[in-house]
């Protein structure tokens, strides 16, 4: 697995690399070069340019230049100011070095003259604003941004892409677009979540130093992300030696008269992913709607009340049912009510692996009135518990319904609250996002994103489904249950591509991902057994 640091972790991670040696200068060099190194990757690089802030990454920029002009390509540095007229000294340096190297500058250009050096460049190095930048983009770097993202000229972003939070993957303003970005020392978070898979590109990560790795996993990675061999140790062996029970039984407990189709999306998905026994229970008055889109699986009529939710008289039938199934997940269109929340509390005093997604959720809000973290008896248990929210509904578990968590980093601090409030390994908060974190106790884990065609309704019941198919699977007996439920949001995500695929980006439901989640699986499953038949990209 590849460590994630927060920005300010990376600070301290260059800190210590100096006491063991590596000068800061010594890291700006090895960072231009290897920045270098990977422009001239990309291939068929004669004219070069680099757009170089005032900072260090700008000094990363000179140092690129010097090398890429060591290499035969014509280079020329674009800054706002003569080299000489840098404050930071290391920055002054190392393009006054450039500059007796014999790389050429263009300082402070008109837009014209900008846009005419593109036009002519094969590739252009984007150096002006580093991991430190927050807020929005100011002059000139905002009008040299527009002119980058409007050349069509191949870029390398340094580090970040200029006008992207490395923090919180947020750009209020003008954001550099990249084909590549080369980070160093290792991934921050603000590259892997909302406008930061849009910008990014392709990732590659430059250690600068054989010290590197031990000396940011010591600096307590706020993530990991995942590799594809790492699902090894959670996957289930493939065998003929199997029946429909073996494979592990499933029960969804969901549904009413409003939301009909959510139960049946995660009934499907559990089947789809592997589960060989799955049983849906929802309100009584469905039951015909939902018998006739689910052939294979049998449907249990629960008590109801008026208003077509489960009924308290259905905590006894539901408790039953869940004794004899592998796992259980709940949820799924139930609403909240009387009902829901009784029967919601009785699975979580059963000793049932359980997955709770959806509206179970915010019957747990409702229980706790918004503070689960100061409700940990509510979650405390000895068989593996899986909570699903989305940005959304982990505001409301945690008292922020009305500012819930706006990026990556926000999600992983709001899912501890509630994981570390009940210190168990047997407690996972899958945080879903446009980046995924699924966060236990000891460490939090980052699939692989899906495509944006995840962005529509029943998605999320799917997941669900997917999650309590795999914990079925393992009969609640996983020794990494974040690793697990990052497996199932991997299959998610790579059915939902072989959808795209199918369908178009814009024209992927629900039920096309679950048509897709055979396929995927077995795919996925070559993919992790046989990495180096993969030639995707592991960092997007």
């Amino acid at each position: 697995m590849q460590p994630v640091l927060n920005v300010e972790d990376v600070k301290r991670v260059e800190v210590a690399l100096t006491r063991v040696g590596v000068s800061i200068s010594e890291l700006m060099h090895r960072a231009g070069c290897a920045a270098a190194q990977e422009a001239l990757a990309l291939g068929d690089v004669q004219n070069a340019v680099i757009l170089a802030g005032m900072g260090n990454n700008g000094g990363d920029g000179w140092v690129a230049a010097e090398a890429l002009l060591a290499h035969g390509v014509n280079v020329k540095v674009v800054t706002p100011i003569e080299p000489d007229q840098l404050s930071g000294d290391l920055a002054r340096q190392v393009a006054q070095r450039a500059v007796r190297a014999g790389v050429s500058t263009l300082v402070g250009p008109s837009r014209d003259e900008l846009e005419g050096l593109l036009s002519a460049s094969d590739v252009a190095l984007d150096c002006m604003l580093g991991t430190g930048f927050h807020g929005e983009v100011r002059a000139p770097f905002d009008i040299w941004i527009d002119c980058v993202n409007s050349s069509g000229v191949r870029v390398v972003a340094v580090d970040v892409p200029s006008g992207l939070s490395a923090q919180t993957g947020q750009a209020p303003g003008a954001c550099v677009v990249a084909d590549l970005t080369v980070t160093m020392l290792c991934l921050k978070p603000g590259l892997l979540a909302d406008d930061g898979r849009d910008v990014c590109g392709s990732i590659v990560v430059a250690p600068l130093a054989e010290q590197t790795e031990q000396i940011v996993v010591e600096a307590d990675p706020v993530a990991w992300r995942t590799d594809l061999e790492d699902y090894l140790d959670v996957m289930v062996p493939p065998t003929t030696a199997v029946d429909k029970f073996s494979r592990g039984s499933v029960l969804v407990v969901g549904g009413s008269s409003r939301f009909v189709g959510a139960p049946i999306l995660a009934a499907r998905a559990a089947a789809r992913a592997g589960a060989g026994y799955v049983t849906l229970a929802v309100p009584a008055c469905i039951v015909p709607q939902v018998q006739a889109h689910v052939l294979e699986i049998p449907v249990v009529g629960l008590p109801c009340d008026e208003d077509g939710t489960i009924s308290k008289e259905a905590v006894p039938i539901v408790t039953k049912l869940a004794e004899k199934r592998s796992a259980v997940l709940a949820g799924p269109g139930m609403r909240v009510s009387g009902g829901t929340v009784a029967v919601v509390s009785a699975l979580l005093a059963s000793p049932t692996p359980l997955v709770l997604d959806a509206d179970a959720l915010n019957c747990i809000a409702r229980l706790t009135s918004g503070k689960l973290q100061d409700f940990p008896e509510i979650l405390r248990r000895s068989t593996p518990l899986v909570l699903t929210p989305h940005r959304r509904e982990l505001g409301r578990l945690v008292g922020k319904e009305e500012n819930p968590p706006a990026s990556l980093v926000d999600q992983l601090e709001d899912a501890r609250k509630i994981v570390w409030s009940d210190g168990g390994s047997e407690l996972v908060v899958v945080a879903k996002g446009t980046a995924t974190g699924c966060v236990g106790v000891e460490q939090a884990i980052l699939p692989k994103p899906g495509p944006a065609a995840l962005a529509t309704a029943g998605s999320g019941d799917v997941l669900g489904g997917i999650i309590v198919s795999k914990l079925a699977q393992t009969y609640g007996r996983v020794d990494n249950l974040p690793l697990l439920c990052a497996l199932s949001c991997e299959l998610h995500g790579y059915a939902a591509t072989l959808a795209t695929e199918r369908m178009g980006s814009r024209g992927v439901m629900a039920s096309d991902i679950i048509d897709e989640l055979g396929i995927a699986d077995d795919a996925l499953g070559e993919r992790v057994t046989f990495p180096d038949a993969d030639n995707g990209d592991e960092n997007n």
